[in-house]
């Protein structure tokens, strides 16, 4: 991908552009926030990065002015700002997510990952599939090999979010802020605990388990490997 990284600070910065690079993506800086504007208004991306505390031009004018000259790029907004209130700024100027600082870097890339695969608004389809599990999103029903599975509300809403990314890890930190919206660690075993009960609907029942532990990194459901 061809990212576009608005950062002034230079250590960032390079350890941003170096990881991406090494990571066979083509990465642009900018280092004010008048540059960043021109270049992610003019020039074309696959994605942006923004800081919000940027010299002449905030981030959050950034956006907005982009967003209102009809550019639909995915935005990652990456700040030390991690109150609920900046958080909910940055959305509503347009970003598509929000990683705090400090980070670490796999963290970054699978939010990176998670919004290149994310379809446009116009084109996302109410009904999910992931072999032969199908997630009504109107009738709010699931469905497995023919046989109805009754869901509580917020397991259903984990199987939509896994389900919007699948084939791709899904970190434990994007789970609570997408999923329960907590933007900060509870310190619970919140997240594991539906997912084992998720598991207990979704994938015991049947010969052939969909949703997979990435140890270290998170959960991935994804298509069986038909070679196996």
């Amino acid at each position: 991908m061809k990212i576009l990284v608005i950062e002034d600070d230079a250590e960032t910065a390079a350890f941003i552009a170096n990881g991406l690079k090494e990571l066979g993506h083509v990465c642009d800086l900018a280092v004010t926030g008048r540059d960043g504007l021109y270049m992610g208004t003019f020039e074309s991306y696959d994605m942006m990065i923004v800081d919000r505390m940027l010299p002449e031009l905030d981030g959050l004018d950034i956006v907005r002015t982009i967003r209102s000259n009809g550019v639909k790029t995915p935005i990652l907004f990456l700040t030390t700002l991690s109150g609920v209130h900046d958080r909910v700024a940055g959305l509503d100027a347009g970003g598509d997510d929000y990683l705090s600082k400090p980070f670490a870097f796999s963290e970054l890339v699978a939010r990176i990952n998670a919004l290149a695969r994310r379809p446009p608004i116009d084109t996302i389809k109410p009904v999910l599939r992931v072999a032969d599990l199908t997630l009504d999103l109107i009738k709010r029903t699931l469905v497995r090999a023919g046989q109805p599975i009754e869901l509580q509300p917020r397991e259903f809403r984990l199987l939509e979010y896994l389900m919007r990314h699948s084939d791709e890890v899904v970190t434990r930190t994007m789970l609570l802020e997408h999923v329960w919206e907590f933007h900060f660690d509870p310190h619970t075993n919140v997240v594991e605990t539906h997912i084992s009960r998720l598991r207990a609907k979704v994938d015991r029942p049947f010969e052939v388990a969909l949703i997979h532990t990435v140890r270290g990194s998170g959960y991935c459901i994804r298509e069986p490997d038909s070679s196996a």
